[in-house]
């Protein structure tokens, strides 16, 4: 029955399982350890021969909700909850990467998976080529044969380009490599690459799955084979293990992710159109504008085009950060999927691991910013940019 259900419905209902007490919310079971019936049972609970939680490392029932529903959603076999965005995306490419392997990898992405991939990685000997994801032909001329993963984020944070998945997919396909996508940006309710051929999906949590801005958390979906991988090797033995609790947050959250995600993804197109038509910026990044790169998935890869906008304004970065400042409605902060709208300038912020020639490589200028749409007033949000635009 769930299968038929629209992702609205699954938001809420999918993966629950009514507890004994019969209560409605999903219970917080805010423990550590799990005790055996015998010696015997938690012998065969760890050799795997009997099903049950053992230690929440391993698996917890609030946890274990939160990757059925998220599985769900995605339409993957399974999904594993992480205790961090970075955790989920580390964990996904270390379970596929060894020491001789290469990746090939989108040339933007967060900052913080760019610091992973070129510094982190070169410790232990996993060499990795950054390339454009647009140009297919620059994908494959990087595979090389100890290239075992290709990754990217569609939409790119910061400047939001975004990539073709059927033909990631296929290029993944035709050399055995394993294809990994963030799609953070999108949530499953805009976007589903694993129906586009992708073998992983990781997200941080912390954005629009839980929506609220009190909690950081990553998931990782794919084939049951994949993630039981992921899960009892990866992730059990670095640590990254999410909290109950900040499961039992993330629940809560998605319960409301739909009608949250349609109020995010109008009011930035309103903010988007705005911006495109004022004389004191030079340009805009957004999906849902004729001309972008994912102005023509939308409707067949992408169903809307999402919440964050990229910008930039007709000066400098001093001018960039006296128009932050002038703000008074937008907060000035680096996550995004929160109510309240958020600015941030990557160039000094997220994307400060990069070079100023890696920034520019990717096309971070110094005068891009980039706004989480929140769920405020339209209104108010183009009203607080007009008078932050009028003394700039």
């Amino acid at each position: 029955m769930q299968d038929k259900w629209k992702l609205a419905t699954k938001v809420i209902h999918a993966g629950h399982i009514r507890s004994s007490s019969g209560a409605l919310v999903t219970p917080l079971c805010q423990s550590a350890t799990f005790v055996f019936d015998s010696a015997e049972q938690g012998g065969e609970r760890f050799a795997g021969d009997q099903p049950g939680y053992i230690y929440t490392r391993l698996g917890n029932p609030t946890t274990a909700e939160l990757e059925r529903k998220m599985a769900a959603l995605e339409g993957a076999e399974a999904a594993v909850a992480t205790a961090s965005g970075m955790a989920a995306v580390s964990s996904a490419l270390l379970a596929n990467l060894q020491h001789g392997d290469h990746l090939v990898a989108s040339k933007a992405v967060y900052g913080c998976t760019f610091s992973l991939m070129t510094a982190q990685f070169l410790r232990f000997g996993i060499e990795v080529t950054l390339v454009d994801f647009n140009d297919q032909s620059a994908i494959k001329e990087a595979i090389k044969p100890t290239t075992k993963v290709l990754f990217c984020e569609t939409p790119v944070n910061p400047h939001l380009d975004v990539f073709d998945l059927d033909a990631i997919a296929k290029i993944a396909q035709a050399n055995k490599l394993v294809s990994i996508v963030d799609n953070t940006f999108m949530t499953p309710l805009l976007q589903q690459p694993l129906t586009h051929g992708i073998d992983i999906v990781v997200h941080s949590a912390t954005k629009y799955l839980n929506g609220h801005g009190d909690v950081i958390a990553g998931v990782i979906c794919g084939s049951n084979e994949q993630i039981e991988q992921i899960k009892y090797e990866t992730v059990k033995d670095l640590g990254g293990v999410l909290s109950p609790h900040d499961a039992w947050l993330i629940l809560r959250g998605l319960k409301t992710l739909d009608v949250r995600l349609a109020r995010h993804c109008d009011n930035a197109e309103c903010l988007a159109y705005y911006l495109l038509n004022h004389e004191k910026v030079t340009k805009v990044y957004y999906p849902g504008l004729e001309g972008h790169s994912g102005y023509p998935l939308l409707g067949t890869q992408m169903k809307r085009a999402g919440g964050v906008i990229a910008f930039e304004l007709n000066g400098g970065m001093e001018q960039s950060l006296q128009f932050i400042n002038s703000l008074t409605l937008f907060s000035i902060a680096v996550s995004l999927g929160d109510a309240e709208s958020l600015i941030q300038h990557p160039a000094s912020m997220t994307h400060s691991p990069y070079s100023e020639q890696e920034r520019e490589l990717a096309g971070i200028g110094e005068s891009l910013l980039r706004i989480s749409v929140g769920l405020e007033s339209v209104e108010d949000l183009i009203s607080d940019l007009e008078q932050a635009l009028a003394l700039v």
